[in-house]
């Protein structure tokens, strides 16, 4: 099972490429890119951020229930992992 200190790094390291992909549709929007590029960019940013949301909330639920493992661990890891 992760530190906590390991999943802040995790999550701040996915945190930090999402910044790269939202600075990289930034440049696509300034450089008049296809309207197709731009969307399929800020989908995939979508996603990077939301399976950073799913993250922090597996984190919270453990924190939350005292870290009892079993059923918690899996269907957090689940709620992680498919996000």
């Amino acid at each position: 099972m992760q530190t906590d200190e390991a999943r802040r790094r995790a999550l701040a390291a996915r945190l930090k490429r999402v910044e790269g992909q939202v600075r990289g549709i930034q440049k696509l929007v300034a450089g008049s890119d296809d309207c197709e590029k731009v969307a399929q960019q800020l989908a995939a940013a979508r996603k990077a951020l939301d399976r950073a949301f799913f993250e922090a909330i597996a984190c919270m639920m453990e924190q939350e229930l005292g870290g009892e493992l079993g059923a918690l661990e899996r269907y957090t890891r689940l709620l992680a992992k498919y996000g």
